[in-house]
């Protein structure tokens, strides 16, 4: 049994599954959401010197914070801020908003002696 495909309908064929494909590519933001990962400093982290640098990256989003001040990232996502920080716990919180209003946050905790 073989199947007779017309070239007309095969190009057809193809640019469907191709206009598919791009549309799941572009809807993924939408799937996902926002993402954040903070690289330095670790959670649960002793440190020795008041002046923390905080780095991470981010994707798929429109705003991002850290300890509830707007801070910018560069094309890649990646962002870097210096905080100081006070003797004893510290707790740090970026919040990132997607385009469509979804958010997720993540928190790292670190102790200065």
């Amino acid at each position: 049994m073989t199947i007779n495909i017309k070239p007309k309908y095969g190009f057809l064929i193809i640019l469907l599954i191709l206009l598919i494909a791009y549309s799941l590519y572009q809807a993924r933001a939408l799937l996902v959401g926002p993402r954040i990962w903070i690289e330095n400093p670790r959670d649960g982290d002793v440190v020795e010197d008041p002046l923390v640098i905080m780095e991470g990256q981010s994707k798929n989003i429109a705003w991002i914070s850290l300890n509830d001040r707007q801070i910018f990232t560069d094309e890649e996502g990646n962002w870097s801020e210096k905080l100081l920080i006070s003797p004893g716990l510290s707790i740090m919180t970026v919040k990132a908003r997607d385009r469509f209003g979804r958010e997720t946050e993540k928190s790292v905790r670190i102790v200065l002696n």
